[in-house]
């Protein structure tokens, strides 16, 4: 079983800064990737940013450079450095991870955008 717990979210004006932590623990913590994913209020989760497990990241275009997934997996900890935040980049922030046997994801945590 494998526990992923997010932190790092909170109140942020627009164009500001933001760093997400997502610690994993448990047993076996070997994946194919892991990833964050955002959830906007009242709509479906999207995905924003992949990483393997040799450390090859992917984004979706949408995204725009803004932001830039990495590891460090001596402390089983994957982050997810946000820059130039706008307000549509408000909601829950989930950590996932795509394990060979199962999958996981985290409780998220909150991040609102203000003008």
């Amino acid at each position: 079983q494998v526990e992923l717990v997010e932190s790092g979210g909170g109140l942020v004006q627009a164009g500001g800064s933001l760093r997400l932590f997502c610690v994993a623990s448990g047993n076996a913590l070997r994946f194919k990737f892991m990833g964050w994913y955002h959830q906007p209020p009242g709509r479906q989760r999207e995905l924003i940013a992949t990483i393997t497990e040799s450390g090859y990241t992917n984004y979706p275009d949408w995204t725009k450079g803004r932001f830039t997934i990495s590891m460090n997996s001596a402390k089983n900890t994957m982050y997810l450095q946000m820059n130039n935040l706008e307000e549509d980049d408000t909601g829950t922030y989930y950590c996932y991870m795509g394990g060979w046997s199962a999958d996981y994801w985290g409780r998220g945590t909150q991040i609102t955008v203000s003008s």
